[in-house]
């Protein structure tokens, strides 16, 4: 039960990109990239103020642990940070090149294949180890997807590409441990800010004038990038990397809904049948935890009576 906070901050983390769309459609205007562009810029700003005005503590503390590891132990840390921000980066790269250029489809259908990813990675390179309940789950979720895959391969293809570079970022952070989660966090975004900044003056499209602009541009910074990002470091500290993988599947589950009952985009049978199956998944992986919770409801309702 101790593992319940974990749970509740990536359950939380993924709910919330779920309503992504919500701030992301008012701006649907602007290219991709600008969007790409502002809102790592803004997260680093916003994250570099937030540490030198209240986190110089933890900041200090995370240098001195830092300088007390082992040269090999430095290495591994250096290597497991930089590439936690090339993976992120990538992520966001893959993610707006299939969006602008293969389909809109294949980005959503990219964190449902994520999850499957996430569980394989943390099997093999973490050993991780799995129920047989679980390996059911990651069965389901595969069927799901080759369902929602069946018109375009391609598709698949390009989601597979998404999919892994964000289930290779939740991988290698599972294992960086003892370093504050802000500090890192901050660290994998400015890094990335650093990399995209040559990129800008050639790739960037005129300054925006709007407010509506600016003020979605600081909603996804902070509210759809920063703090889920967090929860969902913070989630890696104390549950598997599979375990937060398969619960990432809320994110699009919750798209699907808004797509359906705001939007009103055309839902097929199959899609319905997918999302179900793939809802189910989650359910079954998680069913340990979740009878956890149940059996300690039940025995503390006896205890108070």
């Amino acid at each position: 039960m101790k593992t319940t906070k974990y749970y509740i901050a990536a359950i939380t983390a993924y709910t919330v990109w779920g309503f992504f769309s919500l701030v992301l459609k008012p701006i649907h205007d602007y290219p991709a990239l600008d969007i790409l562009f502002y809102r790592v810029f803004s997260c680093s700003i916003l994250m570099l103020l937030i540490t030198f005005l209240f986190k110089r503590k933890a900041l200090q503390e995370t240098l001195n642990i830092f300088k007390g590891l082992s040269s090999s132990e430095k290495k591994k840390a250096v290597l497991l940070n930089i590439g936690g921000s090339f993976f992120l980066m990538a992520n966001w790269f893959t993610f707006i090149y299939v969006m602008n250029h293969v389909s809109v489809k294949a980005t959503s259908l990219a964190y449902l294949v994520c999850p499957i990813l996430t569980t394989l990675l943390a099997f093999f390179i973490l050993k991780e180890k799995l129920e047989k309940t679980q390996w059911l789950a990651v069965g389901l979720s595969i069927f799901g997807c080759l369902l929602l895959s069946y018109a375009d391969i391609m598709d698949m293809f390009f989601s597979i590409i998404i999919g892994l570079t964000y289930a290779s970022y939740l991988v290698s952070q599972r294992v960086n441990k003892g370093f504050d989660r802000f500090i890192v966090l901050t660290f994998h975004i400015t890094l990335a800010a650093i990399c995209l900044f040559p990129f800008y003056p050639e790739y960037s499209g005129p300054i925006p004038t709007e407010f509506k602009f600016y003020f979605c541009i600081e909603t996804i910074a902070i509210a759809f990038t920063i703090i889920p990002l967090f929860l969902n470091l913070y989630a890696l500290s104390g549950i598997n990397s599979s375990t937060v993988g398969m619960l990432l599947n809320i994110n699009p589950m919750i798209a699907f809904l808004l797509a359906n009952f705001v939007y009103h985009e055309k839902i097929s049978a199959l899609q319905i049948s997918a999302y179900g199956i793939i809802f189910i998944a989650v359910l079954v992986f998680n069913s340990n935890h979740i009878f956890a919770i149940k059996q300690k409801y039940i025995l503390s309702s006896k205890d108070s009576q």
